[in-house]
């Protein structure tokens, strides 16, 4: 059974850093492309990061660029999200997912992704 396991949320203040993690198994997915979507109370489901197969190409949306850092270990079948100077807009649950196809490129579209996370919830405080 395949799964993908996020970790690392919480609850902070304005400001502060978080490390997500999002472990897979049940199959590798190091020739795969992964990212991250966020979810906020009534709102759609929304692309975060994503990255290519060997992590050589990333690709952020407007409202995270220069504080997000999305990066992956093959070898560890893991992927990454850094979150720097974290703000309450980016108070969702986070999910990572994975694409069922081997795929050098990066992928924003959230119908792109065939594997998803259960979720981790990020509140940030004012």
């Amino acid at each position: 059974q395949v799964q993908l396991v996020e970790s690392g949320g919480g609850l902070v203040q304005t400001g502060a850093s978080l490390r997500l993690s999002c472990a897979a198994s049940g199959r590798t997915f190091s020739r795969n492309a992964m990212g991250w979507f966020r979810q906020a109370p009534g709102k759609e489901r929304e692309f975060v990061a994503a990255i290519n197969w060997s992590g050589g190409s990333t690709t952020y949306a407007d409202s995270v660029k220069g504080r997000f850092t999305i990066s992956r270990d093959n070898a560890k079948n893991t992927e990454y999200l850094q979150m720097n100077n974290l703000k309450p807009e980016d108070t969702a649950v986070y999910y990572c997912a994975a694409t069922s196809y081997y795929s050098d490129a990066v992928h924003t579209g959230r119908y792109e992704y065939h594997y998803w996370g259960q979720g981790t919830q990020v509140t940030v405080s004012s």
